[in-house]
């Protein structure tokens, strides 16, 4: 029921967000408010994706109206084809308009929908830039070391920011809460002024 209620709802941010970006609708932020993108380590796939899945639609309807004699076949190819390409391009915007921000209360990490975790400024001893490769692709990775768990919150397999906490704390996760942590990892395509950004409100803390 509860991978149902999941589903759904990421079916439904897809829809949304392809809209809001076909209709060139950006989502509002409050005032201060940094945004990153981080769809740079994986916009060449889903470009790629997208361009042979807009290339395989009209090969497959041919393939199947010749071939298959049953009429109704030709419009489920179809519609499956179409659905599918959509489905990408929705993928795309989500990503693309749910960047992570970085406002007057912390560091909103995002990746789509499915991953949305707050740190408050409080909480950040510092924020360094470098990058690491993971294991896999997955949003979320949580590898143990000796020095404890480390949450990476990557994108294509990848990290670019280190962000290390003053006390052991637990981040809300999709599969639950973590461990109690104090090193957290992202991707952010642009590391550099990320970090610059972090690095003044953590500076304006001490003032």
């Amino acid at each position: 029921m509860r991978l149902a209620r999941t589903a759904t709802a990421y079916e439904a941010a897809m829809w949304s967000s392809l809209f809001r970006w076909v209709l060139r609708r950006p989502p509002s932020y409050p005032p201060g408010t940094r945004t990153f993108g981080y769809l740079g380590a994986v916009k060449p796939i889903l470009i790629t994706f997208i361009v042979l899945s807009a290339v395989e639609v009209p090969i497959f309807d041919l393939i199947v109206s010749r071939l298959v004699p049953w009429s109704p076949a030709r419009w489920i190819v179809l519609g499956l084809g179409v659905y599918g390409l959509i489905w990408m391009l929705g993928l795309f915007a989500m990503l693309r308009l749910h960047p992570h921000e970085l406002g007057d209360t912390g560091i909103r990490i995002r990746n789509g929908i499915g991953v949305d975790v707050t740190i408050p400024w409080t909480d950040i001893a510092a924020v360094h830039g470098r990058y690491r490769s993971l294991p896999s692709s997955r949003a979320v990775q949580v590898e143990q070391d000796s020095d404890g768990p480390v949450v990476n919150l990557g994108t294509g397999g990848q990290t670019s920011v280190d962000i290390t906490l003053r006390e052991p704390s637990s981040l809300d996760l999709p599969k639950g809460p973590s461990g109690p942590t104090t090193r957290v990892r992202l991707y952010a395509d642009d590391r550099d002024a990320f970090v610059a950004s972090a690095s003044e409100h953590l500076a304006a803390l001490t003032r």
